[in-house]
């Protein structure tokens, strides 16, 4: 069962239509603060995962070498674009109420969370992580960052935030079922290596969070897909002749 997806959209739901309701009467140092502790969060889940690592090299290569292809195909646009897109439906369903912010300003943030929720590293990961192991644990995490995360965005753009739930529960349900046929073709050492680049991402992400550093998450997503064969290929063919 996807609990773990199913408690993430709700989360965001949830966070959503009460930061819609009562977040404008939060104080903006609230706001701010709260997001840094966050992105603390978001790095001690990372650093808790990258300790399970069995590989390194395999790890440090599927990284660096997953990241370049994100960023020469530009992965990272890509994914803003399809954001741009998935806003113009919503944004007609619960129209900009916030006479404060222009259209543009709505957009940019807007944009910004559809790609927080819907396609963030750690969303992926936990999404895969939870389909073939049946660990819950990172989508219940982010579940908690999420609910507070989409409150306080709901104060500013309204029920719209709440909206965003429907598209990421289609996008991680996909990737939980996907996750389901790469299983049985993986060996423990490879999903802890799997689970260890993911952390990279965590970690990655609550850089950006807590606004420390901008690394290019997004087009550390390929990293993902390498890791475990590479991997297998280290511990098969690398390893033997060491």
């Amino acid at each position: 069962m996807p609990i773990g997806v199913i408690i993430n959209a709700l989360s965001v739901a949830a966070g959503g239509v009460i930061g819609a309701l009562f977040g404008h009467k939060l104080p903006e140092k609230f706001n701010s603060e709260l997001t840094k502790i966050f992105g603390v969060c978001s790095m001690g889940m990372g650093v808790s995962s990258i300790g399970l690592m069995k590989n390194m090299p395999a790890v440090i290569f599927a990284v660096i070498i997953g990241t370049a292809f994100g960023l020469a195909i530009n992965l990272g646009g890509m994914i803003n674009s399809g954001a741009v897109c998935m806003e113009k439906p919503v944004g007609k369903l619960f129209p900009n109420k916030n006479k404060s912010m222009s259209r543009e300003e709505y957009m940019s943030m807007l944009v910004t969370i559809i790609v927080l929720f819907c396609a963030s590293g750690t969303g992926i990961y936990g999404a895969l992580d939870s389909g073939m192991s049946g660990d819950h644990t990172i989508l219940i995490s982010k579940s908690i960052l999420d609910f507070f995360t989409a409150m306080i965005f709901g104060g500013t753009l309204g029920m719209v935030i709440a909206a965003v739930a429907i598209p990421q529960c289609v996008i991680f349900l996909i990737i939980f079922a996907a996750a389901k046929f790469i299983f049985p073709l993986t060996t423990p050492d490879m999903i802890a290596d799997f689970k260890a680049c993911g952390g990279f991402l965590l970690l990655a992400t609550g850089f950006r969070i807590a606004k420390i550093h901008d690394f290019p998450v997004a087009d550390m997503i390929p990293a993902m897909v390498l890791v475990m064969p590479v991997s297998w290929f280290w511990v098969n063919m690398i390893v033997p002749v060491l």
